[in-house]
């Protein structure tokens, strides 16, 4: 590609073209190596490839099957001229610009990468830059500040003189290594108070110079977290994996993340493997057998009484569902929202090509059935993905051709309208409402004529287990009643009747 043709993709719209090397600081504030439990002696340094810079509100991926995606406030350096073997004294007016900078960062893969960052902090996306250059000429080095927001709520503040590493020696140190030319851009470390981000998040990142005269600023750099569909291919190469350090790292502190941590990986979606790992085959075979009704009973009793997805009825009562979840949600129809996400390769469409085999895509339509949130085209995707089934709690159009697919399907019933008469499709893989229940990716789902029911993940074979257990001692009980035995001491049983059943269980 040209220069000119670079300058003009929106990626590069706050720089003078896009940059030859993105060089980046590992650790450079106090705050943050006092945070980290080391401070190194000299600065050291990784690259970023151009293809990772992105415009400010541009979006950013967090992948599929990861859950410690950070952000990371900098101040970025845009070189006017070369620089080769520059001095402290000089390195300066080889400064063209400064604007800021989000080195975003993925800690599931870190460890992978061993220092050089490749795949962590390469990705596309993970280097916003902008929205306005502030010129290098108009302020101190030493007198920049930065900041940092998440969803508005303050997150980090620090200024230059909180470096280790001043920026001309940065400068000056890289140029005895390599030459600096025009347009390479230079990241120079983040303070205390990087942390993990989750689809939806919203950063925004400022850097100015309140001293100087009339207080330039770079403007807001905003990045929206939204989530990715694409696994990683484990032919090709190593996967994302996390450890206590990696989060720890990646939350800023061992406190922060077990705070934290095991809400983001329930949130998280996973790939394929960890999400049906939730239900194994045994598992699946113990709730084959197993009515809802009986699983309903075992949730209460352990204090959980909104669990079921209300309001839904089967295409198939015959067949049972289970599988686990995979979530869409819906918004209500707004026609300036609907224009930019309800065409194209929208949510929706992402859900159903994403599904893998054994999952219940569950949507989120708050209940509003009228309108269609599918018809049979997805229903069929569905299928041919091997999804187990698919709850809604709004309604199905083309409802005889997806009940003629085959496939499970719970809604709130037909309706001939398409999507855009009340819906957005707006997100996938969160946390969702359906049916008045919550619903989380993972979670485990079951469905018969009596209705949908959620399990949760952490309980699901416990609960399971249980109901099988109650299953087998409501039977035993129901063929006493039926041989002329009164109900009363029975149902549910005295000591007498228990000795009597324990005894027989004993036997058998």
């Amino acid at each position: 590609m040209t220069q000119q043709t670079d300058a003009a993709n929106s990626r590069f719209s706050a720089l003078p073209a896009r940059p030859g090397k993105i060089i980046a600081v590992h650790l450079s504030y106090a705050s943050r190596a006092d945070q980290r439990g080391r401070r190194p002696a000299d600065p050291s340094y990784f690259f970023k490839p151009s293809s990772s810079v992105a415009a400010s509100g541009a979006t950013v991926e967090r992948p599929y099957g990861t859950e410690l995606l950070a952000f990371e406030a900098e101040i970025a350096l845009v070189i006017g001229r070369p620089a080769r073997r520059v001095t402290v004294e000089e390195a300066w007016d080889h400064v063209a610009w400064v604007t800021a900078a989000n080195d975003l960062g993925l800690y599931d893969l870190r460890a992978n990468d061993k220092g050089s960052n490749v795949r962590s902090k390469g990705g596309d996306g993970f280097t916003p830059l902008g929205p306005e250059l502030i010129d290098a000429r108009a302020v101190d080095p030493g007198a920049l500040r930065v900041r940092a927001w998440v969803n508005g709520e303050p997150a980090q503040d620090d200024t230059t003189a909180g470096l280790i590493f001043p920026l001309a020696q940065i400068v000056a140190d890289l140029s005895q290594h390599v030459t600096l030319e025009e347009g390479d851009v230079i990241l120079t470390g983040t303070p205390a108070g990087s942390t993990v981000i989750v689809p939806g998040d919203v950063v925004e990142i400022e850097v100015d110079a309140p001293t100087a005269p009339g207080a330039p600023t770079s403007g807001r750099l905003r990045t929206t977290v939204v989530q990715g569909q694409a696994p990683f291919d484990p032919a090709l190469g190593s996967l994302p994996a996390v450890d206590d350090t990696q989060r720890a790292e990646a939350w800023g502190s061992a406190e922060a993340a077990a705070g934290a941590s095991a809400a983001t990986a329930a949130a998280a979606p996973a790939t394929a493997g960890t999400l049906t790992s939730a239900l194994s085959p045994e598992l699946r075979a113990v709730l084959d057998v197993t009515p809802v009704a009986a699983l309903s009973a075992q949730l209460r009793k352990r204090g959980l009484d909104n669990a079921t997805i209300d309001g839904v009825r089967p295409t198939h009562p015959e067949m049972k569902l289970i599988g686990v979840a995979r979530t869409l949600r819906f918004v209500p129809n707004r026609e300036d929202l609907f224009a930019s996400h309800g065409g194209g390769y929208n949510a929706q469409k992402r859900a159903f090509d994403a599904v893998e085999e054994g999952e219940v895509i569950v949507i989120e339509a708050r209940g509003e059935s009228g309108s269609g949130t599918l018809g049979d085209i997805l229903a069929l995707r569905a299928r041919a993905r091997g999804a187990a089934g698919i709850v809604t709690d709004g309604g199905v159009r083309d409802m005889d051709a997806v009940a003629a697919i085959g496939l499970p399907v719970y809604s709130r019933g037909a309706h001939p309208a398409v999507l855009g008469r009340r819906h957005v499709p707006w997100d996938v893989d969160l946390t969702i409402a359906c049916g008045g229940t919550t619903v989380q990716p993972g979670d485990v789902i079951v469905g018969d004529a009596d209705g949908v029911i959620v399990l949760p993940r952490a309980m699901a074979e416990e609960v399971a287990r249980a109901a099988l257990a109650q299953e087998e001692e409501d039977a035993w009980i129901a063929e006493q009643v039926a041989a002329g035995h009164p109900v009363d001491g029975l149902f549910p049983m005295n000591a007498a009747w228990r000795a009597i059943y324990d005894a027989r269980e004993s036997a058998s």
